[in-house]
């Protein structure tokens, strides 16, 4: 968005809440047509006007001509790193670009690009945000909530990440520290990237969705949660998560953090 029209957002007119998408995208060609396909479905019959910043992360299959293609029939901003530069980069440049554009009324939306998200459930997020709260995660772990398809180990490995993080990092509200289904106010974000500058989105690897919700801890936000239906049934081909050095950077991290407070 540029010109006359974000102008008028910034000035202080009267328009309707923005919403933007953040997708970080690698090698999805098998899911990502359909994805924005019921995202811009969602978003008609939910009336949210929204934008799609999808972050193509040096994908090698036919992402980025699905991706393309797409951008004649609804609102997507696409960025493309040359080369893969993992979801911790995928992520910041996707939220920066976010917030750049946004003014502080909107909402910036993050989720996967597999479409194991459910788009739908964008609407009692936003709800979430104009009732209060600050900061709204997708949770596994709420009355209500399912996870299809997802493997043992896995499912294991989560719960023990969330029984942890709530143990040493609580968060009012917060079981689901891990999951990157989230809305955010947008000038939350932004206040964020002022206050910790280039290290507000310092992580590499799938830690990165943990890191930002450690350092808005610390900015007296409030935080809920919705539950949601995980179907990873969906997911085509195998995980790009390396679950080993995912548990091992997440603990240097979570090791790393409490050491500075």
């Amino acid at each position: 968005m540029s010109g006359p029209e974000q102008d008028s957002k910034k000035s202080g007119s009267r328009e309707r809440r923005q919403t933007y998408v953040v997708l970080p995208v690698y090698n999805e060609e098998a899911r990502i047509g359909n994805l924005l396909h019921r995202l811009d479905e969602a978003m008609g019959d939910a009336d949210i006007p929204f934008q799609v910043i999808l972050v193509d992360d040096g994908s090698r299959d036919a992402t980025g001509q699905i991706v393309q293609a797409h951008t004649s029939r609804m609102p997507i901003r696409l960025i493309r790193h040359e080369v893969n530069r993992g979801l911790g980069a995928t992520i910041r440049d996707g939220m920066v670009a976010a917030a750049e554009v946004a003014c502080d009324r909107d909402i910036i939306i993050t989720m996967d690009s597999d479409d194991t998200h459910a788009p739908g459930l964008i609407l009692r997020m936003v709800r979430m945000i104009s009732e209060g709260h600050d900061v709204v995660i997708a949770s596994r772990y709420r009355e209500g909530s399912r996870c299809v398809g997802v493997p043992f180990l896995r499912r294991i490995l989560s719960h023990g990440s969330s029984w942890l993080f709530r143990v040493v990092f609580p968060i009012q509200g917060v079981r689901d520290y891990t999951c990157g289904y989230r809305a955010y106010r947008a000038h939350v974000i932004r206040d964020a990237i002022t206050r910790y500058g280039d290290q507000f989105l310092d992580q590499d690897g799938f830690q990165c969705m943990v890191d930002i919700l450690l350092k808005l801890r610390r900015m007296h936000l409030i935080f809920g949660e919705v539950p949601f239906i995980l179907r990873y049934d969906y997911k085509e081909g195998s995980s790009k998560m390396n679950v080993g050095r995912t548990v091992r950077d997440t603990l240097g991290l979570m090791w790393k953090r409490r050491l500075e407070g």
